[in-house]
């Protein structure tokens, strides 16, 4: 007889919309230029990029090793976040898949879908990312507000 256990993986899907003051082609090469993805996306003051590595194609990989810096609650410890690109459509979408590990441990899977659209201003945004979420903590509030501050910092970006 099979016996239920405590559930130990979180699903959660959110959507993020936000409108910035470039064309798509601007927010688009934000994803795809190496330099200015690891800029937004993966610098940050609480950590210290270790690698990071952009193969910005259909089938391409992306793979980022950070390790935090004294004062986080995982000080020391080292985080991967390993992507897949599955759908690329130039200044209009992009696809991709991958998971977040800590300390070598798979924390979570997801899917994310970047879509961009014309609009007077310049370009609206709409991030959709689904997740599968192990740790058991509170994962799917904490990538909601991770990807929330990412597409402030995107704003950073177009001031330039």
């Amino acid at each position: 007889m099979h016996t239920l256990e405590k559930q130990t993986t979180v699903h959660s899907t959110f959507v993020i919309e936000r409108r910035y003051p470039a064309a798509p082609e601007r927010v688009f090469a934000a994803f795809a230029d190496p330099a200015k993805k690891r800029r937004w996306f993966f610098e940050g003051d609480h950590h210290d990029v270790e690698t990071y590595e952009l193969d910005f194609r259909v089938g391409g990989k992306e793979q980022a090793r950070f390790r935090f810096k004294e004062g986080t609650p995982v000080a020391g410890m080292v985080c991967t976040n390993d992507t897949i690109y599955q759908d690329i459509v130039p200044n209009r979408r992009v696809v991709f898949a991958g998971t977040m590990t800590l300390e070598g441990k798979c924390i979570s899977a997801g899917l994310a879908t970047i879509e961009l659209l014309p609009s007077k201003l310049g370009t609206d945004l709409i991030c959709t990312h689904q997740g599968a979420f192990f740790e058991g903590a509170d994962g799917p509030e904490m990538r909601e507000a991770g990807w929330r501050k990412l597409l402030e910092k995107l704003d950073n970006e177009f001031a330039k």
